[in-house]
């Protein structure tokens, strides 16, 4: 490893952003064709993860972002497992670079569910910097590991934990978004929270499933400004949700809002199935806080342009999916964990 460097990494990476940013036809032929082994990744979502991570590979916040860790090359790269989840495209990138830039060894157990996309990419990374082709292996059975960073639901994180936990480890639990609304957002802040909504057809943990409001709050407007993103219901196994939950509350006679692509429900919970957005109202930010603060184990982040001290992350409205390299997924800072690593 002593031919790399910070600068070598920054160079590498932010040429392979540029190329996600402005992918070829060969690429685009890779997005165009993972509809066929996972009918969520259309290509118009594929693309969007491409390009997000593209954004996120960018010179100034790679310089930025390397510059706060102590990256030791010269010594043995440690074999780092990684359980890579499959909800969204290219989901577990972020780890895979983490790897790479601290100077050790992936050792990838990719999903079935996005295993193609991933492999593609660090092809393209392996063309820009073929030293890069010596540091992840992509394997059916991890074996031979210093460290893990897993990342499932509630019930594989028992398995993980049982498995790995005693290696030094990451082990990711299933998380949802929430967005808070004062009653004061813009039309335009609404439709940007569409994104937030209905990116990756809500499949993300940082998709928003619920959104609190103040007490008396009226959806219309809401509904109004999220009109544009009706084409979604056209998606056979989005309507197929739809169809499915919207049945259960009609038969149970469960109060609930439907524009014709999503439905509404006052619930306490955070996760709410697809097609269905969780609602729920409060009284004063005081409130919000303290019930934030309470689920901060299971909120990945907090969507608002309100003024919250509080332990998630807090993002503007339309920018849950496109998150920054520091942007750690459930807090926990993966760069510190892989150099810490004795």
């Amino acid at each position: 490893m002593s031919n790399f460097s910070k600068t070598h990494s920054i160079n590498a990476f932010s040429r392979l952003g540029e190329q996600l940013i402005n992918p070829n036809e060969q690429l685009l032929a890779v997005i165009n064709d993972e509809k066929q082994f996972n009918a969520w990744f259309t290509p118009e979502s594929v693309l969007k993860a491409v390009k997000a991570i593209g954004k996120m590979l960018n010179r100034d916040d790679l310089a930025s972002w390397l510059t706060g860790y102590d990256i030791v090359y010269d010594k043995a790269p440690k074999k780092v497992g990684l359980i890579l989840a499959g909800n969204i495209p290219l989901v577990g990138f972020h780890d895979v670079l983490c790897v790479l830039v601290t100077g050790n060894h992936a050792l990838i157990k990719a999903s079935s569910q996005d295993a193609r996309l991933i492999k593609y990419v660090l092809e393209m990374l392996g063309d820009i910097e073929p030293e890069f082709r010596d540091q992840y292996s992509f394997v059916e059975r991890l074996e031979g590991f210093d460290a893990i960073i897993a990342t499932g639901s509630n019930n594989t994180s028992r398995y993980f934990e049982y498995y790995f936990g005693k290696v030094p480890n990451i082990i990711r639990k299933n998380r949802n978004s929430v967005a808070v609304l004062t009653g004061n957002e813009t039309g335009e802040q609404l439709f940007e929270l569409g994104h937030d909504i209905f990116d990756y057809y809500g499949l993300g943990c940082r998709n928003v499933s619920k959104v609190l409001v103040p007490k008396g709050y009226i959806f219309n407007f809401f509904f109004e400004s999220i009109e544009a993103y009706q084409p979604i219901i056209n998606h056979h196994k989005y309507n197929n949700n739809y169809d499915y939950n919207k049945s259960i509350y009609l038969v149970n006679s469960d109060k609930h809002f439907d524009n014709g692509f999503l439905l509404l429900k006052d619930d306490e919970r955070l996760a709410s199935p697809l097609a269905v957005l969780y609602y729920e109202y409060y009284d004063d930010m005081e409130s919000v806080q303290n019930l934030l603060d309470r689920q901060s184990d299971n909120i990945q982040c907090v969507v608002s342009n309100a003024s919250l001290p509080v332990k998630p992350q807090v993002v503007d409205f339309g920018m849950s999916q496109q998150p920054a390299l520091w942007d750690y997924a459930d807090g926990v800072d993966t760069m510190a964990f892989l150099t810490g690593l004795l």
